[in-house]
């Protein structure tokens, strides 16, 4: 799968995911599981555009659990 494929991918996984969100801040309902699968996506779609040496250094501490919020 390309890096265009996988981004595309991931996008529309947000757009279902902020449309639950919606539907249910509507509805007055908990929305905590939605707003942790996005962050998780923001997460993976910063992790993959990083450019340079910072950014591949970084995805490098990924490997290690203390780290993989970065």
């Amino acid at each position: 799968m390309s890096k265009q494929q996988y981004f595309k991918l991931i996008s529309k996984e947000m757009e279902k995911i902020n449309k639950e969100i919606d539907r249910k801040i509507i509805q007055g309902k908990e929305y905590k599981k939605e707003a942790e699968i996005h962050k998780q996506l923001l997460h993976k779609i910063r992790q993959y555009s990083r450019n340079g040496f910072i950014g591949k250094f970084l995805n490098s501490l990924n490997k290690f659990p203390i780290f993989s919020n970065l």
